[in-house]
């Protein structure tokens, strides 16, 4: 009958529906409920007669310690947690009671545990995402708020506080809420946004300003939606964040890009910003100008193959890659940039390596300024110095003519009037005035070459007009016919009837009648005389070109005087040596040249150069 009673008490046990087990005073194990065997992980293991120590092996010590309690009368509970044989971790609730028998002794004890892993750690999990969220509250400076549409309690909780600046116990209401917001736009806007949220619903998200309850000025982000319940609203909940910080520093980089901008599009010259694919990434105002645009986008991501001539764009880009190999500035070179539409400039160019933290370069710092003008001066300033060179050597050249001339006609006079004062000969005397009358002329002569030389050298503004070469030649020849017609003389025009030169007109039929007069004054005795006129346009120049077969020039032995003031290579008792001399200062007063090729008994050619009217 007792066996029949143990097992049915260790059967009742068995089905308990709590997780219930009964140790002995040894703490072995003697009866237990399914539900403790499985919560325990059990299951597997044949549990009955082994101690409690050996069974729970990785168990909390002092949670097992407090069974030896129960066997001296004392009722034990708490909170425990328990790692299974799979690793997972299980918490309980367990409670620890006497075991006694039919006469009130101690036999063991009662051991019961509830599993409480699912709600506890549920409750866990909240407690960390809250202890979470409050650093991330007060990391972030991020508070929430509630308004209550139906009690209209507004509802702020400790960090909103905080960043209002006021105490722990301020109870705020929707109008005292709005009144920390900056008199003026900030407070109109929240106004108007708050009404807007209450009247349909509508969310928002602000920056704003608010002024704190120990008046100090703060940059905030304020946000809020509305909640409805069957389509009626019922709250207002948003967040209220502290942004003061980030605002003022973006204001202060604002400034500072502001005044970057400002500084750089002050500066006279073209600053730039190229990223590694040499793309514009900063450009200011010289060199959106220098390039024909208004708006800065219109430059930046672009490289300089879109924005120059190709071969320009090219050496570019290579000083770009060479400046951020080696980390070496190029500073102060001479380069020429040539625009897509052909136009040329110079400029004066600097470029720096862009360096990022850790001293790569990730691109290149450009500074270019315009001395096209300054270039141009420059070599205005050159001209000018070989001009007057030229002209100082003329000077000189022109001072030892006159100085020789006119005393050789001074001491010819000097003599010949010596002789007349001693003549006593009446027909002696006649002679001598004839030669006083012959070296008069002479000088009158000399005076007015050097006269037309002074002319010609001082008059600098000189105006030069289009004429049509043929009809200048036809004029010329028309006033020589009797002189051409007289030594037969052959012209073959090769200039077509259009074509014109930029030349003062007297002096292009002065030039025109120097060098046909010359040809005939120095023509081959033994052979008719033929004249050529061609012409061309060369390099900015008008170039007239004429060519005889006469006798020619010794250049190697008279090259370097041929134009020289009365000098003769031939004796032809017509030359005085002026012609060219006047034609050479004729030329040169306009711009030009004039050059001379010629050989020996073959002939001589003449390449007069005019400068054409875009090259003045």
């Amino acid at each position: 009958m007792k066996n029949t009673k143990s097992f049915t008490r260790s059967y009742l046990i068995k089905q308990l529906p709590s997780a219930t087990a009964y140790l002995n005073t040894d703490l072995e194990l003697v009866h237990a409920s399914d539900n403790w065997i499985e919560a325990l992980d059990l299951t597997k293991k044949n549990v009955f007669g082994k101690n409690i120590y050996e069974l729970l092996e990785h168990a909390d010590e002092d949670w097992l310690d407090s069974l030896n309690d129960s066997l001296l009368g004392y009722h034990r509970k708490g909170l425990t947690s328990f790692v299974n044989n799979d690793g997972f971790e299980k918490w309980f609730e367990w409670m620890h009671l006497p075991w006694y028998d039919e006469h009130e002794n101690i036999i063991g004890t009662i051991m019961q545990v509830n599993d409480i892993s699912e709600s506890y750690g549920d409750q866990l999990e909240i407690e960390r995402l809250q202890s979470l969220l409050q650093s991330q509250s007060e990391i972030a400076k991020v508070g929430v708020w509630e308004f209550n549409l139906i009690t209209k309690k507004l509802r702020w909780c400790q960090m909103t506080k905080k960043i209002h600046e006021v105490s722990e116990d301020f109870e705020p209401s929707i109008e005292t809420g709005i009144d920390f917001y900056k008199q003026g736009h900030s407070r109109n806007t929240i106004s108007m946004l708050v009404h807007k949220a209450i009247a349909d619903g509508t969310p928002f998200s602000e920056k704003l300003q608010i002024v704190t309850a120990k008046n100090n000025e703060k940059w905030i982000l304020s946000a809020g939606k509305a909640i409805s319940k069957e389509g009626k609203l019922i709250r207002l909940i948003g967040t209220f964040q502290d942004i003061d910080e980030q605002v003022k520093s973006e204001i202060k980089t604002q400034e500072n890009q502001k005044l970057l901008n400002t500084l750089l599009d002050s500066l006279p010259m073209n600053v730039y910003v190229k990223d590694k694919e040499s793309r514009k990434i900063l450009v200011n105002q010289s060199e959106c100008e220098y390039l024909g645009v208004r708006d800065k986008k219109e430059l930046l991501g672009k490289n300089d193959f879109e924005l120059y001539d190709k071969s320009i764009a090219r050496i570019s880009r290579d000083e770009d890659v060479e400046v951020m190999k080696t980390l070496t500035p190029i500073i102060g070179k001479e380069t020429i940039s040539v625009k897509k539409d052909g136009t040329s400039t110079t400029f004066l160019t600097s470029k720096i390596p862009l360096l990022d933290m850790d001293g790569n370069a990730n691109g290149v710092i450009g500074l270019s300024m315009d001395i096209t003008q300054l270039k141009e001066k420059e070599n205005e300033l050159r001209n000018l110095i070989n001009v007057t060179a030229i002209q100082n050597k003329k000077l000189i050249s022109f001072a030892h003519i006159v100085s020789h001339n006119l005393r050789s006609h001074t001491a010819n006079f000097s003599m010949l009037l010596n002789f007349l004062v001693k003549e006593k000969d009446e027909t002696e005397k006649k002679r001598i005035i004839n030669m006083l009358t012959y070296a008069s002329d002479n000088l009158m002569r000399t005076l007015e070459d050097l006269n037309e030389v002074v002319s010609i050298n001082t008059n600098v503004n000189v105006e030069r007009k289009s004429l049509n070469m043929n009809k200048k030649l036809r004029k010329i020849q028309q006033n020589l016919s009797a002189l051409l017609d007289e030594h037969r003389v052959t012209i073959v025009n090769e200039i077509a009837d259009t074509f014109s030169v930029w030349s003062v007109p007297a002096y292009l039929e002065s030039i025109l009648l120097n060098l046909i007069t010359n040809a005939v004054k120095y023509r081959h005795p033994e052979r008719e005389l033929v004249i050529r006129f061609k012409a061309f346009n060369k390099g900015g120049f008008t170039i007239f070109s004429i060519e005889d077969n006469g006798m020619g020039i010794d250049m190697a032995k008279n090259g370097e005087k041929l134009f020289g003031m009365y000098k003769t290579f031939h004796n032809n008792e017509d030359s005085r040596g002026i012609g060219l001399y006047i034609t050479k200062n004729q030329v040169e007063a306009m711009g030009g040249s004039i050059k001379a090729s010629s050989e020996l008994n073959k002939g001589t050619t003449f390449n007069v150069y005019f400068k054409n009217e875009e090259n003045r």
